[in-house]
């Protein structure tokens, strides 16, 4: 019974969205929250840890925006001017660094293009988009003035042992397996989502991955001015697991110059 309604509502959802110039906008807001326990390999005290962390939450929480149509989208973060005097500290550059660029996806070949800057190198990452094993249940909640469905998976990504921690090369490969959960609705039929996320019948607007919630809060419909949506081009174009490793050797090189300062800027 339950099935056949996710079909009745799916199929009317898909007819009313299923003219060609069909466009939207969602915004997302991301937290992401760190595992202070071991930070600094225990070298550092819990008064700095706490310092550390607020510093950081600022970077961790952020706005992006979803562009997309029924092949396409552009994912990116909202462009916000820097705190007075904080834009040149090094966890700022650390973390800006570390953050994604836009991503676009194209559904209908399975592409997914990022236009990435690292360390003041430009890179495109080039990869297919990633297969996720969704199990797509009954369970619904109410996000805004959308029903969402809850879908669950499991994904595999590396197992850092963090910045300030003691690693060696070993530990750098290890991976671990987190769970997600998404909420998607079915009155908007895309299979979009998110950052890399895709691949339910129907728009992301929740999703739960480890220690990062992303949670849509706005979203605009068939806009008065056309949308735009265009793969990014410029940069050394690397697969993602090449950029891994870029990131991976920088960020061992930034862990050791920054036990060598003792915690320090």
């Amino acid at each position: 019974m339950k099935k056949g309604i996710l079909s009745l509502l799916f199929f009317s959802f898909f007819i009313s969205f299923s003219q060609k110039d069909f466009q939207g906008v969602a915004y997302y807001e991301s937290k992401t929250t760190i595992d202070m326990s071991n930070f600094g390999g225990g070298q550092i005290s819990e008064e700095r840890k706490k310092e550390i962390a607020q510093r950081m939450k600022s970077m961790l929480e952020k706005t992006y925006i979803l562009s997309f149509n029924q092949i396409e989208s552009v994912y990116k973060e909202e462009e916000k001017l820097d705190a007075p005097g904080g834009g040149g500290s090094p966890w700022r550059v650390m973390m800006g660094s570390l953050s994604s660029g836009p991503q676009y996806k194209n559904i209908r070949e399975q592409k997914l293009l990022q236009d990435q800057e690292f360390f003041g190198k430009q890179f495109l990452i080039s990869d297919s988009l990633p297969k996720i094993n969704w199990i797509m249940g009954s369970e619904t909640k109410q996000i805004g003035n959308y029903m969402c469905f809850k879908a669950t998976a499991k994904k595999t990504v590396p197992d850092s042992p963090g910045f300030g921690r003691p690693s060696n090369d070993e530990e750098e490969k290890k991976t671990k397996e987190i769970d997600l959960v998404a909420w998607y609705t079915l009155q908007i039929p895309v299979n979009q989502g998110p950052g890399e996320y895709w691949g339910l019948p129907g728009l992301i607007l929740e999703l739960n991955a480890d220690r990062t919630t992303i949670l849509c809060s706005k979203i605009i419909l068939n806009p008065t001015e056309k949308i735009e949506i265009k793969a990014p081009s410029k940069g050394k174009e690397v697969t993602k697991a090449a950029y891994d490793e870029i990131v991976i050797k920088k960020t061992a090189e930034m862990r050791a110059d920054f036990r060598s300062r003792g915690g320090r800027r």
